[in-house]
């Protein structure tokens, strides 16, 4: 029996290992194509991966979008922050002004940027002055990239001594020179922009009647009761707050007299920056506003007017020297004749 069991045993082994030199024989591996296997494996695995990866992203970016497009559209929230940051240049830039409908937006991962051109009218043309490009992280302000073409440009940080308006009031007013000599060397057959700080203030039809025919009122410097020291309240500058003179009959201005006065469109838009003063401090020159103190002033008190923006043929605005009622006249662009 035993001997039964140990033949069984052998011819099992036996027949195991034919089996198993038959595999080896017919279906062997060498040493070489497997590690050709094993590498083809991991390099499919890779591929894989990688593509699967690259699915995700493809995934991702369109949700992104969708997603930020959602945020800035949600409320008007783009279209908010548009309108303040180009109202925020009316007010705060002598003269400036922006084709709102000609204004970009860029909506990046979370983020837009703002891009428009600014203009100055200099005797009787507008004149490109450069161009803005402002980032928003969701609707957190960057400063703003600035390419301007100015021959006077204002200081990027404003100081009592480099600013060119002045209150009659102002400290140290005597100190601040007038550029009339300058003025009087340049070519009759130009136009120029200047800036006239008054000897006191007056209402802005006084101002009005004040200049020649051949002169035109820009922009007006509006006193909010700051403009004496000319900083706030911490001793931080700030910048001149004013508005254009003049209507603006195109549709998209603000200032296109349709409705209301540019007195009344002013205090408006000083409401507005109030309520949005992160954006508006952080696109204006100057890094103090202080809207809430100066539009309660302004409120209170009325319009007043210590400063204006005015243009013209240069030999007009030379005949400005001799009124007493101007103290300080201060250059800004001159341009050739263009006063038809």
């Amino acid at each position: 029996m035993a001997d039964n069991f140990d033949n069984e045993e052998k011819d099992y082994k036996t027949f195991l290992n034919e089996t198993k030199q038959d595999f080896k024989d017919n279906i062997g591996l060498s040493e070489g194509e497997q590690r050709r296997i094993i590498q083809t494996g991991r390099n499919t695995a890779r591929t894989t991966n990688i593509m699967v990866s690259l699915a995700i992203l493809l995934l991702i970016i369109p949700v992104m979008t969708i997603l930020t497009y959602g945020f800035y559209s949600i409320g008007g929230r783009a279209d908010k922050l548009i309108d303040v940051a180009a109202k925020t240049i009316y007010v705060t830039e002598p003269n400036m002004s922006l084709e709102e409908m000609e204004i970009e937006d860029e909506i990046g991962f979370f983020s837009m940027n703002i891009l428009f051109d600014v203009y100055k009218r200099i005797g009787n043309e507008d004149y490109k002055m450069g161009d803005y490009d402002i980032r928003f992280a969701l609707d957190e302000p960057d400063f703003p990239k600035k390419e301007l073409l100015l021959e006077h440009p204002l200081s990027e940080n404003p100081k009592p001594e480099t600013e060119r308006l002045f209150h009659p009031n102002a400290s140290n007013f005597g100190f601040y020179s007038s550029e009339w000599t300058t003025l009087n060397k340049i070519p009759d057959g130009t136009v120029a922009e200047v800036y006239l700080s008054l000897s006191k203030l007056m209402s802005p039809k006084q101002v009005e009647d004040l200049m020649p025919s051949n002169v035109e009122v820009r922009w007006l410097a509006v006193d909010t009761g700051m403009e004496k020291k000319q900083v706030d309240s911490e001793g931080v500058p700030i910048t001149p707050l004013g508005y254009p003179a003049q209507i603006d009959t195109t549709i998209w201005s603000p200032f296109n007299g349709r409705e209301q006065s540019n007195e009344e469109v002013f205090v408006d838009i000083l409401e507005l920056l109030k309520e949005n003063q992160e954006v508006s401090t952080t696109v204006a020159r100057a890094k103090s506003l202080a809207l809430e103190d100066r539009l309660a002033y302004v409120k209170k008190h009325g319009i007043s007017i210590y400063g204006a923006v005015v243009t013209g043929p240069t030999p007009e605005l030379r005949k400005l020297e001799n009124m007493k009622e101007i103290s300080i006249m201060r250059m800004g662009e001159v341009k050739l004749w263009n006063w038809e």
